[in-house]
């Protein structure tokens, strides 16, 4: 295998085993959220075969979110201690049993049951596997890498678009799934034998920590000096990204759930033609993560959060006024997809960028309440009003209210940190472990600190030759 130089002077393979990291992860989402937004495409089958309200079928997801919400802090955690490899693989095969159990459903009681063991085992198929992507890839190539992983649901929703009509006329949607249920299964066993939680456990480093020396939120760069509460909890930051986190979950849910009942229901489009928008949604999903997230890297997380808010605000209002127009529907359900895609990796890259790399796991999972508290929100809202009005009007209207109003929050977020330029020799009184090793004291090269606002945070150095 051949090997390159780099710039601090190390050797680096050109083949890096993050690459397989990030291919077994971008299945493990392509899974999962063929799963979790696939629902919202089987549902006009289901409640129709079932007897079921949308009021019931907003609850049937509530319970998958319930169990997600609830145990998502501890998978987290748990990531943090143990590994993402045996959190992930276990959550698979629980995700498997719960989804293989959904096919055989003939009561509302066993929908929520089943549903809610489903959102148990995806309690790893999030918070983990951004987690272990974030630590396999340096700073600098973190936006690229979700980038990519991120097309995983995309990909996923689109697939069931097209998919689950065709399952539907060849067998009934029960099959649909059995189908993905045996998808879980199959990654549990790929996650078991090749996933590894991080480089140092493959002996290995981060792809692209070459380019930086003691640069972005590594473990010996950001070790914190106090416990999780006065470094995460006590941030207003934290607070801030979770609250706008809510609210952009409740607008995006409450839209991505019901729009195919939506347009099949309430505009009278065929089920294909209605069930197309999800494969627009898809596709759109995929061509923002693909854009937008690597220009995160340059952009800067806030900048890229605010804009891509104020994007899905303008969606969700072309949405809403649309009329039932095809054309209209569909373009502004693709720009809403576009930034759909960027909302979770991006808001899970904050607390790279913002916390300690020791609590990342953590911090993330600490976040999902806020998520999916806003997702559950959305669909007790949206069934209801549907039901008691007879349109989705108003539970649009309150998506759009909601999606303006995180922009607002996240205007409130400080900056991830200042920039300044300094000599490595005239620099006393600033941490430099890990520097010295590399330049001697009297160097004159120019490095670019990244000082972080949070306090007991360590300054770190990146060269910038």
């Amino acid at each position: 295998m051949s090997e390159a130089m780099n710039k601090a002077g190390h050797k680096e393979q050109t083949f890096h085993w993050a690459w397989v990291i990030l291919t077994i992860c971008f299945f493990d989402l392509f899974i999962n959220y063929s799963i979790r937004l696939g629902y919202g495409v089987i549902l006009p089958e289901m409640i129709r075969d079932l007897g079921f309200t949308r009021t019931a079928a907003g609850s049937i997801f509530n319970a998958y979110l319930f169990t997600y919400i609830a145990f998502t802090p501890l998978a987290g955690y748990l990531t943090d201690r143990i590994g993402a490899r045996r959190v992930i693989t276990v959550c698979l095969l629980i995700l498997s049993t719960g989804i293989l159990l959904m096919g055989t459903v003939r009561s509302l009681s066993e929908a929520f049951l089943f549903y809610a063991v489903a959102g148990l085992g995806a309690t790893g198929l999030w918070t983990p596997v951004i987690t272990v992507v974030q630590r396999w890839f340096a700073p600098t190539h973190r936006g690229r890498a979700l980038g990519v992983l991120s097309t995983g649901y995309g990909l996923g929703f689109a697939a069931m678009g097209v998919f689950f009509p065709w399952v539907v006329h060849a067998f009934s949607w029960r099959y649909a799934w059995y189908f993905l249920g045996l998808g879980a299964s199959a990654m549990a066993v790929l996650n078991g034998f090749l996933l590894r939680s991080d480089p140092a456990s493959a002996g290995r480093r981060p792809w692209g920590a070459g380019e930086t020396v003691n640069g972005g939120v590594s473990a010996a760069a950001d070790t914190p000096e106090r416990g999780f509460a006065e470094e995460v909890l006590r941030n207003r930051s934290f607070w801030l990204i979770g609250l706008s986190y809510l609210c952009i979950s409740y607008s995006l849910y409450g839209i991505t759930t019901f729009m195919v009942d939506y347009a099949k229901d309430e505009i009278g489009l065929s089920l294909e033609r209605a069930s197309l928008l999800a494969t627009v949604h898809g596709i759109c999903q995929v061509a923002g993560v693909l854009t937008i997230l690597p220009l995160s890297d340059y952009l800067g997380r806030k900048k890229t959060i605010l804009l891509s808010n104020l994007f899905i605000t303008v969606a969700i209002t072309g949405i809403l006024f649309s009329s039932g127009a095809w054309m209209a529907l569909c373009i502004s359900v693709g720009m809403m997809a576009v930034f759909y895609g960027v909302t979770f990796p991006i808001y899970g890259a904050c607390a790279g960028d913002y916390f300690p790399g020791k609590w990342m796991g953590t911090v993330i999972g600490a976040w999902t309440p806020f998520y999916g508290l806003g997702a559950i929100l959305a669909h007790w809202a949206g069934g209801m009003l549907r039901d008691a009005s007879g349109s989705y009007s108003g539970a649009f209207m309150i998506n759009m209210v909601l999606a303006g109003l995180a922009f607002l929050l996240f205007c409130g977020v400080g900056n991830k940190g200042k920039e300044e330029d300094g000599k490595i020799g005239s620099c006393e009184g600033i941490i430099l472990k890990g520097v010295e090793k590399y330049f001697s004291p009297g160097c004159s090269k120019t490095f670019r600190c990244k000082a972080r606002k949070t306090r007991g945070m360590r300054r770190t150095w990146t060269y910038v030759e």
